[in-house]
């Protein structure tokens, strides 16, 4: 069967080097194992293996609201990323199960809303939601939700950018999860979903430019049932919907389909049974190789302390549906699947980037600021090589998630991780605090606090502290470790080489439609003074 959107297109120019990244080994999570034999979240393996398979989640961190497409040799994905910026990830593999973080969308929250910049700090939760991306008229484009402002489109010739700045394509709140798509004539359509009106999903035609809607082609095509998750496709000549619902309590993935793209869309098949213990496979995309196999790239809907982690699962077709997942031929909705061939045999082994040497003029591409950061504090430049934080006040005294500036990446669930910054203290002022930190609605650090000219080491808990001992040395290096059950230990170290542990055990946690982030921070109750010098950030997983 043939896809006939952007998931065919054979532009052989997106070609690019690989950041290489070591898997850990272990055990596979096989299909066969129940829930209660194999928890979630206990998988010892996970994505490429040595022996040529792959093992579910591909990605076990919190890449969410997934939408991918072929172009070329390359697939691509996108991921909603709230209020962190810049905004909607970017991810790129060559055979649907080793992936790296290549850029972003949005470079400028602001362009969206002034209430996600660093001085209101006022979308929890909100921001950059569920889009689409497609690729059309030798263009990227990236179409996006969120829940206060509406819709909005954004375009790039490279997928690793640069982006235009977002323009908006329908201004109004309580709309979600878009999706284009151009049909064989060059007309392109546009499907979201209005969950401020009961959920109900419209499909419009696009404007010739891409950059705006006909509203008098309005067409309802559903409604209720907590309806999200939309992607158009057309497929031997059937313009297909797919889409989640909440059925019986656990969010499933529909599909409908029409022979005319505003339907009526009268037949209707659900592809995926509960798999609540599976934590809901159901927002993803559609995929194929080069031998006519079909995927699913899902994220898992059920956030835990990692977020919503990424599978790939196996496509039957049967009688002309798409069943997602483990089935027996006859249609029935498709089981979890935690492990299978890779898709496309490729020796090629690596996963999302993590460390940092800061040796390039710009920030390593997995890194998001928790809101639009203010841009004249912090630098690259003023002392080569570093990273330096630069101090002022948050909007709430002595408040980790109130800080600007405060630089963040994901934080996985795999067997081992480790976690080490190396920070120069010397640039710190009195009031300031800084260091290395976890949160998500909660919070947990280890850093530094200075009174005068006293520094001490500082254990944070949802922003109350223990004082640790005085801090002598200019240089010191912090550590964070976890495991597959996410408690993470704090370690402190005046040499890189010895470390002793500081503070409690905190279990890292989901909030705010996000998992965990391992972050750096840096602000002063007191005055806009003090920087915090930022060497290297390892982390092994």
């Amino acid at each position: 069967m043939q896809l006939l959107t952007t998931a065919t297109v054979t532009d052989r120019r997106y070609t690019s080097k690989f950041f290489a990244s070591i898997l850990l080994l272990g055990v596979c999570q096989m299909s066969a194992v129940s829930a209660d034999e194999q928890p979630w979240g206990a998988w010892q393996k996970w994505g490429a293996q040595p022996d040529g398979s792959y093992c579910n989640p591909v990605l076990p961190a919190d890449f969410s609201d997934l939408d991918c497409i072929q172009v070329g040799p390359n697939y691509y994905a996108i991921a909603s990323t709230m209020q962190f910026s810049p905004g909607m990830v970017i991810l790129q593999s060559p055979d649907m199960v080793n992936w790296r973080i290549i850029g972003h969308a949005v470079s400028d929250l602001t362009q969206i809303s002034p209430e996600l910049n660093w001085n209101r700090m006022n979308r929890p939760a909100h921001g950059v939601w569920a889009g689409g991306i497609r690729y059309h008229d030798h263009k990227f484009w990236v179409y996006f939700s969120t829940p206060d402002e509406g819709y909005f489109v954004t375009t790039a010739t490279n997928p690793e950018g640069p982006w235009e700045p977002v323009r908006p394509l329908l201004k109004e709140r309580g709309w979600d999860d878009c999706c284009p798509f151009w049909d064989d004539d060059g007309q392109g359509y546009f499907v979201g979903t209005h969950f401020a009106d009961n959920c109900k999903t419209f499909i419009w035609k696009l404007t010739d430019d891409g950059y705006g809607l006909h509203p008098e082609t309005e067409t309802q095509i559903n409604e209720g049932a907590h309806r999200e998750a939309n992607k158009l496709f057309k497929i031997n000549g059937w313009y297909y919907h797919l889409f989640s619902e909440v059925k019986n309590g656990t969010r499933v993935v529909m599909m409908q389909r029409s022979k005319n793209i505003l339907g009526p869309y009268t037949e209707r098949r659900q592809l995926t049974d509960s798999n609540h213990a599976e934590h809901e496979p159901n927002q993803g995309g559609l995929l194929e190789n080069d031998k006519g196999d079909w995927y699913f790239l899902t994220h898992h809907g059920c956030g835990d302390w990692e977020g919503r982690a990424s599978s790939l699962l196996p496509v039957t077709w049967v009688d002309g549906w798409p069943i997602i997942g483990k089935t027996d031929g006859t249609g029935v909705p498709g089981k979890m699947v935690w492990s299978g061939q890779m898709p496309i045999v490729t020796r090629q082994r690596f996963a999302p980037q993590g460390s940092d040497e800061y040796d390039k003029a710009v920030l390593s591409p997995q890194w998001e600021w928790n809101y639009q950061p203010r841009a004249e504090m912090f630098s690259l430049k003023e002392r080569p090589g570093w990273l330096r934080l630069k101090a002022f006040r948050p909007l709430r005294p002595n408040t980790l998630v109130k800080a600007g500036n405060t630089i963040s990446q994901r934080s996985f669930r795999s067997s081992n991780n480790t976690v080490v910054v190396k920070v120069d203290l010397q640039g710190m002022a009195d009031g300031q605090r800084a260091g290395l930190c976890h949160f998500a609605t909660s919070s947990s650090a280890i850093g530094v606090y200075q009174e005068g000219n006293r520094r001490t080491l500082e254990f944070r808990l949802n922003d109350k502290g223990e004082v640790g001992p005085e801090l002598k040395n200019g240089n010191l290096w912090l550590k964070s470790t976890w495991g597959l059950d996410g408690k993470n230990q704090f370690f402190y170290s005046t040499d890189g080489v010895s470390f002793t542990p500081f503070g409690t055990t905190y279990q890292l946690a989901w909030g705010n439609y996000r998992g965990d982030r391992i972050g750096i921070y840096s602000f002063n109750d007191t005055n806009d003074a003090g920087y915090l010098d930022v060497d290297f950030l390892h982390y092994a997983y």
